[in-house]
């Protein structure tokens, strides 16, 4: 029996040694203000740029980051340009059948933006929030209660955002819905009055309305999350077999979470605690 226990075990794989990593790359849109940015300079900027040096340091790997368009960020991770994105990614069903996904730094939902001179700026409901995913009848009939006061306007939103993901579903039927290939490209058109409305991550918007050439912008309405948003939470996005990495990640993320540095960091760019609930 010894024996043929021994033979077993013969044939048996040996476990695979944990992956190290000396050395990674990161990406970033690099438009997204405070989360990420291009400043004059030429650098990026921001939280995330900030959260993903602690990262790095904490994971003791040299970090790289670069800026990649918002369109092409998922297809470039998994062709290998670069090992991970940290770029306001939420988690949605569509994202997570494609890449791996971090725990959770930040958490936070998508709501509205207008003008103060706009008949949009008394929108009902500003801050309460609608989770798609608990009550998605609560939420429709919010939209159904806004649908007279929104009905043939023209809401702005980013290409392949999760607030793209929520008008395709929940207002095109009624709205006038155009894409922008950034957040900055559609709050221009904002100022100008070519749209009505823009939706984005509300801490976005908010950086926005503070800017002195956006003095006329002001928040407004109800915010969502859940479902076709994500379940609100901002995330690493990795290849799926880089499972390894993942865990570097997890760890590292806990670590700044528990310690109260990401609190710091969410506090110096947002003014906000944004701390994941549990």
């Amino acid at each position: 029996m010894q024996g043929r226990l021994t033979s077993i075990a013969l044939v048996q794989p040996a476990l695979a040694a944990p992956k190290t990593y000396e050395k990674i790359t990161v990406a970033t849109e690099g438009a997204y203000a405070p989360w990420n940015f291009m400043g004059p300079d030429g650098k990026l900027g921001g939280y995330e740029i900030d959260l993903t040096h602690e990262l790095c340091n904490r994971m003791k790997v040299k970090c790289d980051i670069v800026a990649q368009d918002w369109d092409g960020i998922i297809p470039g991770l998994n062709a290998g340009k670069y090992d991970a994105i940290v770029a306001s990614m939420g988690v949605t069903p569509a994202r997570e059948k494609v890449v791996a996904f971090s725990i959770p730094y930040t958490q936070a939902p998508n709501g509205f933006m207008t003008l103060k001179s706009s008949r949009l700026a008394g929108m009902p409901d500003l801050n309460k929030v609608f989770n798609l995913s608990k009550d998605e009848d609560a939420a429709k009939k919010e939209i159904a209660k806004l649908r007279p006061m929104l009905s043939g306007k023209i809401l702005g939103v980013q290409s392949a955002s999760t607030a793209a993901n929520f008008a395709d579903k929940y207002l095109k039927d009624f709205m006038e819905v155009r894409e922008y290939k950034t957040i900055e490209q559609h709050n221009l058109d904002l100022q100008a009055g070519r749209v009505d409305l823009v939706m984005a991550n509300i801490t976005v918007l908010n950086k926005a309305a503070s800017q002195p050439d956006m003095k006329d912008a002001t928040l407004v309405g109800p915010r969502f999350l859940g479902g076709v948003i994500g379940v609100g939470t901002t995330n690493v996005a990795l290849r799926k077999d880089d499972t390894d990495l993942k865990a570097m990640f997890d760890q590292a993320i806990k670590s700044v979470n528990d310690d109260g540095t990401n609190r710091r960091l969410m506090q110096k760019w947002f003014g906000l605690d944004l701390s994941p609930q549990n």
